[in-house]
């Protein structure tokens, strides 16, 4: 086996050189409709070696650097998840398992027999973070209660004019009397990223005295799932504990990672940039710095270091403690502005898997699709979403250029941000890779030199500026630079990472318009009142611009039940979907004084699209959060929770288990498939996945698309019915290269990371 390691480097983007960092690759959790042999249990790019540092061969597409050019060649690499201690190479690794028991008793043991060490058992994903000798990973991955192992690699992280181009505006003010004063009031949003500046006026409530941060906790800090420390290469040690609700354990655990009040929250500065897209507050004389929900309550989970790097076990950790304290906080929504490099399929990812399970939890997660939809020699990319992006639940933001106006018309999508499908994947047994290929991504949002939060010290001295402003000085210069005053300093940031807390900040406000929302209604919501953009296909742009005043009020429309109904399995198919005495809106807003139409179209199976009225006026059993579907396949995810003296009820989850969904109906009958509208996939004849948004808006307009006259049927966990298809023919006869991750002109695989500037190609002047 080759080792292919994770590596650092500079890159850049336009004029400037912006420094990024490497995300971890997907990992690999074994799928369960295949049958595994031993090798196919270890992740694609897991090799120990003899030592630390180890020549091998690096393939093209892979995240090595090389000195044979861009094809491949043999290089020297190194990597953070081997060591020798006595003689002895060591790994850390995430081993997933399908052990019944939550605990993992016996695999916990058999580690220790091994002569390694477990650090953490985690709730989103059965697995367990762990550090054993090289050599017994062989013995280790033959055990029958293993799925598959992998390293813990690196993770790392991948803006009113924003209140007035995305409608947010309408639903704070008289222009939408009905919607007015929605601000998100009441919703939570966690922030997992490299910490948030706590006392900033910006995240100041109402008042302006106390911070709308109501918890804030360091996996950096805490070392939860084995990040360097010392103990990390330690055999013998089971440091991993049931987090039961009240238990001493629990308390302890949360007492090691707490980070509430730190004098110095966010000393990389990006996680701050973010939340203040989401949940900001205006605070600067003639300057309107809002984001979209500025009274949402925000939770801080660092996850990312002082240089925006992280463990993924860490980010698994910190999706666990939303899942964790999510109904008991009112956590109802996460942002993930990272991700990984996209070569596993969404079945087999675990971080795929535990935004799942944050979604069956009743959690909307938005993801930032990444910014790698150009190189450097100004080619488009396609196939270059990041994960956790590539898995159906979440939703997946890709960035538009506002031009510094509020009008939408002259809107464009950035040339860097991560163009569709997903080009994921898993190996059969016969050796036969097949590809995801899922629509993506969802949404676009406004992602260009955007104003926010310029992350200080508590005291918000000036010498105390984050890595981000004092490596790149010219971000906070428009706001006066140095000379700002303390705890209101602002910076401007590009990308999808900025992005994606714009549509997590609205859907903060549809659940405080209407607190009965599940994430995949949320996500239809937001699709359905997108705004097609001229000139960007579904691959660009999804269906379109993010429009907060439509989502609203299409919000309000419905019931406000449909979440508990749907857990305690009491709103059935094509029941009705609206709340008492109301009625659809007209698709259409306007903003800034210009009609903007809506696309009227979701996705849906990963590769339908579906349009039609009665998607919000009927119940349509895809708004389960518990299930996945994407494209034959549909899975269901069980969760079951903690109880016993003193614990509330089906408040704490304790486990979760996905296996194939139950027959039954996913989509109802007059539900409208444009499938055959868009034809096969192609990308010069602009069909397909190819297809302009704003071409089948105005198709839908005129009645155009299949109605289905029996919805769409579950049979055996399987679904028949076919989607919008792209072949591996039309790839290779058309000579485009979807990329087998996100592959730069340097022949290295990067993934999100923050973008500093932007190339002509972006549309910037």
């Amino acid at each position: 086996m080759t080792f292919y390691p994770i590596l650092q480097l500079i890159g850049s983007s336009g004029r400037r050189p912006a420094r990024l960092w490497v995300v971890a690759a997907a990992l690999a959790i074994g799928l369960p409709v295949v049958a595994q042999t031993t090798a196919d249990k270890l992740a694609g790019d897991l090799v120990f070696s003899t030592e630390p540092a180890a020549i091998a061969v690096c393939p093209k597409n892979v995240s090595c650097t090389t000195s044979g050019g861009e094809g491949g060649g043999t290089v020297t690499v190194s990597n953070s998840w081997t060591k020798t201690v006595n003689g002895v190479v060591y790994a850390r690794l995430i081993v997933v398992s399908n052990s019944a028991d939550p605990d993992m008793a016996s695999l916990r043991s058999a580690v220790l027999a091994l002569g390694g060490s477990v650090y953490t058992r985690y709730l989103s994903v059965r697995a367990l973070s762990v550090m054993v000798p090289a050599a017994a990973i062989g013995s280790l991955s033959a055990r029958a209660d293993v799925i598959s192992i992998s390293p813990n690699r690196q993770a790392m992280r991948s803006a009113s004019l924003i209140e007035s181009t995305t409608g947010a505006a309408n639903v704070r003010s008289a222009v939408s009397a009905a919607i007015a004063g929605v601000d998100g009031t009441g919703v939570g949003i966690a922030v997992l990223d490299s910490g948030i500046a706590w006392n900033h006026a910006a995240f100041k409530d109402a008042g302006g005295s106390l911070s709308r941060v109501q918890r804030a906790v360091d996996f950096v800090k805490g070392q939860v799932t084995g990040s360097g420390s010392l103990a990390d290469w330690t055999p013998g040690q089971d440091l991993s504990t049931s987090l039961a609700p009240g238990s001493t354990a629990l308390v302890a655990y949360e007492r090691r990672i707490a980070n509430d009040g730190a004098l110095v929250s966010d000393p990389y500065g990006h996680g701050s940039h973010v939340a203040s897209m989401a949940a900001g507050r205006n605070f600067k004389s003639g300057l309107d710095s809002a984001g979209m929900a500025p009274n949402a309550k925000l939770f801080d989970v660092r996850v990312l270091n002082d240089l925006g790097i992280g463990q993924l076990g860490d980010v698994l950790a910190g999706i666990d403690w939303v899942i964790m304290h999510g109904r008991e906080l009112n956590i109802r929504v996460i942002n993930l502005s990272l991700a990984t490099n996209s070569v596993e399929s969404y079945l087999t990812d675990p971080l795929c898997r535990a935004v799942r399970s944050a979604a069956a939890a009743g959690i909307t997660v938005v993801v930032a699709a990444g910014n790698f939809g150009r190189s450097d020699a100004g080619v488009e990319n396609y196939g270059a979403i990041g994960s956790p992006g590539i898995d159906p639940s979440v939703i997946t933001v890709g960035s538009a250029h506002p031009h510094a106006s509020i009008s939408r018309t002259d809107d464009s999508i950035n040339g860097f941000s991560s163009r569709g499908p997903t080009r994921s994947s898993y190996r059969l047994a016969s050796g036969v890779r097949v590809y995801d290929h899922l629509l993506k991504p969802d949404l676009v949002a406004p992602g260009n030199r955007i104003m926010g939060v310029l992350a200080t010290n508590k005291s918000g001295t000036t010498d105390s500026f984050n890595w981000l402003a004092r490596t790149y000085t010219d971000l906070p210069q428009p706001y006066g630079g140095t000379a700002q005053s303390a705890n209101r300093t602002l910076m401007n940031l590009s990308g999808t990472s900025v992005a994606a807390p714009l549509v997590a900040g609205t859907a903060a406000l549809l659940l405080q318009a209407n607190p009965g929302l599940t994430p995949p209604l949320i996500k239809a919501i937001l699709q359905y009142s997108a705004q097609p953009l001229a000139g960007a296909n579904l691959l660009q742009q999804g269906t379109g611009l993010l429009n907060a005043d439509g989502a609203v009020r299409l919000a309000q429309a419905l019931r406000t039940d449909v979440a508990s109904a749907v857990a305690a399995a009491t709103l059935l198919p094509g029941a009705s979907l609206l709340a008492s005495g109301r009625s659809l809106p007209l698709p259409q807003s306007t903003l800034n004084g210009s009609e903007t139409p809506w696309s009227k179209m979701i996705y849906a199976g990963g590769n339908q699209i579906l349009a039609g009225s009665v998607l919000f006026s009927q119940f349509q059993p895809i708004y389960d959060p518990r299930l996945t579907w994407a494209k034959q396949t549909v899975r269901r995810n069980a969760l079951s929770y903690w109880s016993g003296s003193g614990i509330a009820s089906n408040t704490y989850v304790r486990a979760f288990s996905e296996s194939a969904a139950p027959n039954g109906k996913l989509v109802t009958a007059s539900v409208r498939s444009l499938g055959s509208l868009t034809g096969a996939s192609s990308m010069l004849g602009g069909t397909g996945m190819f297809m302009s948004t704003a071409m089948l808006t105005g198709w839908i307009n005129m009645g155009s698309g299949l109605a289905l006259s029996q919805g769409v049927v579950l049979s055996e966990g399987v679904v028949l019915s076919e989607g919008v298809v792209m072949s591996e023919g039309v790839v290779l006869s058309e000579g485009l290269v979807l990329s087998e991750g996100v592959v730069l002109s340097e022949g290295v695989v990067l993934s999100e990371g923050v973008v500093l500037s932007e190339s002509k190609s972006s549309g910037e002047n």
